[in-house]
């Protein structure tokens, strides 16, 4: 079969088109051919090996997909030959065929495109995690989103709104925050580009402080990390909960008189371990979010698509940070 493999250390430029063995499925998996493959940060990550998983290379990055199954392994239940599914695979699945344990495999139903498919999960399954598990998000409670034109943010946004919240964007550029505020957005800032210094910090906070309003925000979500999360955790109300998403930024150096002072709470989302934990509670999350596509109160926001044969193109327009939204690659 096609993939794209990283053979070597380095950016998407090292990666290269190749042919692999068609994986077979083992206990309790099954085999997807791939339609679509929805591109995140820790494909960058893991080809650079800077992320916590380092598979043996040769190995395609890519741990997000749609299809259909066309393999089933020994003790699999409720999957079979022909159904339409997404997947969260951590790396795979920039190629024609990937294997993925059941526990991470859910149907899709027809009125949803395999396109949108594998642009679903790892943001709306991060966001619905940190929004409603760890924060308890409530209707009337004010959500600051960090980064809310990138792929979790907007999911972020749809979200929080759908779940009654007042939500407040901050983007990098007005044309970002304008994407943020069609998804459902209420208000939101502009936040300056590259490294923040202790005045340009101050500064944004008080930004921050004067648009989430005087008391400040129930929620923030955080999938930028950076100078601009000490800015942010200064806006966040007492007893407010502030999520640890991401670090494309940089990873943060919190002083902790902060959450002291705040009374608040910092949890860290890690969506792909909360699935191998809890496997259940992950499948009714994913049901639950399927309703809301199918009623059409979520929807993929999806920047670009490139074929199986530019993947490298598609991670490094992701890299960019340039995007809004998800980018897919089809295969």
């Amino acid at each position: 079969m096609r993939a794209m493999l990283s053979r070597e250390r380095g950016g998407p430029r090292a990666l290269q088109m190749g042919d692999m063995p068609i994986p077979e499925p083992k206990h309790g998996e099954v085999r997807i051919n791939v339609a679509a493959v929805g591109v995140n940060f820790p494909d960058l990550l893991i080809i650079e090996d800077k992320y916590q998983f380092r598979p043996p290379r040769p190995f395609c990055p890519g741990g997000e997909v749609a299809g259909t199954v066309d393999a089933v392994g020994d003790g699999v239940a409720g999957l079979k030959v022909g159904d339409r599914v997404l997947a969260i695979t951590l790396w795979g699945g920039l190629a024609e065929a990937v294997v993925a344990p059941t526990k991470k495999v859910f149907c899709i139903p027809d009125v949803m495109p395999f396109d949108d498919a594998s642009a679903f999960l790892m943001t709306y399954g991060t966001s619905w995690y940190a929004l409603r598990d760890r924060a308890n998000l409530c209707e009337g409670e004010t959500l600051l989103v960090l980064g809310a034109a990138g792929g979790v943010g907007l999911a972020a946004v749809e979200l929080g709104k759908a779940m009654g919240a007042r939500v407040v964007a901050a983007a990098s550029s007005q044309e970002k925050l304008e994407v943020a505020k069609r998804a459902g957005a209420d208000c939101g800032l502009v936040y300056p580009s590259g490294s923040l210094d202790k005045s340009a910090q101050k500064a944004l906070s008080e930004k921050f402080k004067e648009i989430c309003g005087p008391g400040g925000a129930n929620v923030i979500y955080d999938p930028v990390g950076g100078g601009y999360s000490e800015a942010a955790i200064r806006s966040i109300a007492w007893e407010g909960h502030y999520l640890v998403v991401g670090f494309p930024a940089g990873v943060p150096e919190m002083p902790l008189n902060l959450p002291l002072l705040k009374g608040c709470n910092i949890s860290g989302i890690f969506w792909g371990a909360a699935i191998d934990r809890d496997p259940i509670r992950s499948a009714a999350a994913t049901t639950e979010l399927v309703h809301l596509y199918e009623t059409g109160k979520i929807k993929p926001h999806i920047h670009a698509r490139f074929p199986l044969n530019d993947a490298a193109d598609a991670l490094e327009m992701l890299a960019s940070r340039t995007s809004s939204g998800k980018i897919v690659v089809t295969v």
